[in-house]
């Protein structure tokens, strides 16, 4: 009797052991857009190659809409491993500890997406995302969600239209002298109480790109926008150090490859929604939208660029002229 206990014991441990073995890794992706923004359609594209090249062997479970964790929260639950996978905004990683991802927050730097993409794919961007790993993350890519704009419930089609207004931004050291700049008051909250804080008038504005805006409704609560296109919005696709390194070569690099693809994928995306965020804005009538003259355009820069050289101290030159120059190059072609 014993001898058939034990076997029966050692069969069920096997099946367990078997059963274990076939269970699917499970990657918690939580991030705090809506799912049908350029980031919600990514991450969705991230879960679907990912887990047809891995032939089931990972499951990507996507929690969009802060519904896991708030823009305050998600980067000490990916350090603590009760999220997996993040893409928060650049600039966050500053308060963090890695100042040097506060240069895409300067204005006006990134003339355009073709010399956006000069550095996030080029050396410069390889080299912010390994000063990632000394925080406990590894980066795995750049998400584009187009450019900032300025939104308000007064007129703000100039600099000096936006003093004494109170402009919500993201927690950003940069953001907060850009507003400064123009004489604006910086207000930092959650993403997922902007809406309220606008709609209630416990802010006046706030500072972010044309599909937030969109998709969280928060053009039916701002009589006005403004096309400034002054800072880089975007995002950096990281993933838990320890729980990366875990995993089977094979699967990293079968997981390196779905990014790789929802990095293009995004790319378009991107500008695609872009375009269908302005229209769908414009065509519920409840907001004007101004799109600055040539003259509107350089007031702006001229009382924006010098956040540039101020935060240098912070973010590093070195950093900051490395930046410069690829960018330069692309301008000069």
């Amino acid at each position: 009797m014993k001898t058939l206990f034990a076997i029966t014991a050692a069969v069920g441990i096997a099946f367990s052991g078997l059963a274990s073995a076939q269970s699917p890794i499970v990657i918690k992706f939580s991030h705090v857009a809506a799912a049908d923004t350029p980031k919600g359609q990514a991450a969705e594209f991230f879960k679907k190659a990912a887990e047809e090249r891995t032939k089931g062997r990972v499951k990507i479970e996507v929690y969009a809409n802060s519904t896991l964790y708030k823009d305050k929260e998600e980067l000490e639950a990916l350090q603590m491993g009760s999220v997996h996978m993040l893409a928060p905004v650049a600039g966050k990683f500053g308060p963090a500890g890695i100042k040097e991802f506060e240069v895409f927050d300067l204005p006006y730097i990134f003339p355009n997406e073709a010399a956006l993409h000069r550095v996030t794919q080029g050396p410069v961007g390889t080299s912010l995302l390994k000063k990632l790993e000394s925080r406990g993350f590894v980066g795995l890519s750049y998400w584009d969600a187009g450019f900032r704009v300025l939104s308000s419930n007064k007129p703000i089609r100039t600099p000096d239209q936006s003093k004494g207004q109170k402009i919500r931004i993201n927690s950003s050291k940069v953001n907060q002298a850009i507003m400064k700049s123009i004489g604006a008051i910086p207000q930092t909250m959650a993403f997922s109480e902007v809406y309220q804080a606008l709609q209630t008038g416990v802010v006046d504005g706030a500072d972010g790109n044309l599909s937030n805006l969109y998709t969280q409704k928060q053009h039916e609560v701002q009589k006005h926008v403004t096309l400034t296109y002054h800072t880089y919005s975007g995002y950096v696709v990281v993933v838990n150090k320890s729980f990366w390194e875990k995993l089977p070569v094979d699967i990293r690099q079968e997981l390196e490859g779905a990014m790789k693809d929802a990095t293009a994928y995004n790319a378009k995306v991107a500008a695609e929604d872009d375009a269908k965020a302005l229209a769908g804005i414009r065509a519920t009538g409840k907001t004007e939208v101004h799109t600055p003259t040539p003259e509107e355009r350089a007031a702006w820069i001229k009382a924006m660029a010098p956040v540039q050289d101020e935060m240098a101290s912070r973010i590093g030159k070195d950093v900051i002229d490395a930046v410069r120059k690829e960018t330069a190059a692309v301008a000069s072609k």
